[in-house]
């Protein structure tokens, strides 16, 4: 099972408790669910993860740390889940956001083409694409939360059907075994 896979890279709920840096916050990373692994915190972990992920900026995991306390969803998985942004993956992400904003707030301005970056007018030219960046603004906000919130909500749907498949799968494979054991009868 996955579950004993990750255990041994997982700190425990004791490790947690006495280590010197976590001790600071008190009872606030106490909360078993921050730290086990079960199909509801893990869910949970990737859906913050998801979302937190398209937070602008270097602060996808300090939202996600953020939301994962209150909503007592598994913390090391919701930091791991807003590593699929990555410089690779922001761009086309942030396209899509924008056509999703675009469309739910039928602008139809569209995408427009960013501005030609020229060195040796360094100054001019970081001006003009911040105002190229700025024009894309409102779409570009509703469609970061809206495709942020449509993958947090597939993500621990997903999570959720794909533990209850392997565990109805574990389910059937021991039925199966214990079916093609010969049965010994009892001796007295």
């Amino acid at each position: 099972m996955p579950r004993k896979f990750f255990r041994k890279y997982l700190p425990s709920h004791e490790s947690v408790r006495e280590n010197r840096y976590f001790s600071r916050f008190g009872r606030f990373l106490h909360h078993p669910n921050l730290w086990h692994l079960n199909r509801h915190s893990v869910a949970g972990g990737v859906a913050v993860g998801l979302f937190a992920g398209l937070v602008p900026g270097p602060l996808q995991m300090l939202t996600a740390a953020i939301l994962a306390v209150p909503l007592r969803v598994n913390l090391p998985v919701a930091l791991l889940m807003t590593l699929y942004t990555n410089p690779v993956t922001i761009g086309p992400l942030y396209v899509l956001a924008f056509g999703i904003g675009s469309l739910l707030l039928e602008d139809g301005n569209g995408f427009t083409t960013p501005p030609a970056f020229d060195f040796m007018q360094f100054s001019e030219s970081v001006e003009i694409y911040l105002r190229w960046v700025l024009s894309l603004g409102k779409p570009l906000f509703v469609g970061l939360v809206a495709l942020a919130v449509l993958l947090g909500v597939l993500g621990y749907f997903a999570v959720q059907a794909g533990w209850r498949l392997h565990v109805v799968h574990s389910w059937r494979r021991r039925a199966r075994e214990r079916r093609a054991r010969p049965n010994r009868p009892l001796q007295p």
